[in-house]
């Protein structure tokens, strides 16, 4: 996921905090945030995450007019062997399971900040399972800036995927 502007609106805040179903008035009310060590309305700790709706490439995005993941008469609307899906985790491992996700914050987000996310790849390491043959890891670390390119949050995703053992 790469984002060159993801606006951060009190409105955004707000619904997220409600999607994820956090009451914490510090996510929406003014005169109480302003009672609390931040001192103003601050994003809940994922928040960072909706910026994918702001990349126009992110696969589970829905583009008008072509199938995507969860529309359609098959489970996904894609159809097997098509492009367009993921699930690596943000890995670009298709066809793998997101396996973990890490946040180092360096301060707050609030209303006004316009972050911009950039990717990068991170390791990569494998593993023998006990039944399900060599396990495949790829981490992707994505930066968060804001206006003044400042580092705020760098999130770290793992996918893995199998890769099945050769038949005998």
């Amino acid at each position: 996921m790469a984002v060159d502007k993801f606006p951060v609106e009190a409105s955004h805040i707000m619904m997220f905090a409600r999607s994820v179903a956090d009451g914490n008035q510090i996510y929406y009310d003014e005169d109480y945030a302003a009672t609390t060590e931040p001192g103003r309305i601050i994003a809940p700790p994922t928040f960072a995450q909706a910026s994918a709706q702001f990349d126009p490439d992110y696969f589970l995005r829905p583009k008008i007019g072509q199938p995507w993941f969860g529309s359609g008469k098959e489970p996904t609307g894609i159809k097997r062997g098509s492009s367009g899906g993921g699930g690596g985790g943000g890995s670009g491992i298709s066809g793998g399971l997101h396996a973990e996700q890490h946040f180092e914050y360096h301060r707050h987000i609030g209303p006004g900040d316009v972050l911009t996310a950039t990717v990068k790849p991170g390791k990569t390491w494998e593993k023998q399972g006990k039944r399900s043959g060599k396990l495949l890891f790829a981490e992707t670390i994505t930066e968060y800036r804001d206006q003044n390119g400042e580092l705020v949050i760098t999130a770290r995703g793992v996918g893995v995927r199998t890769e099945r053992p050769v038949d005998q």
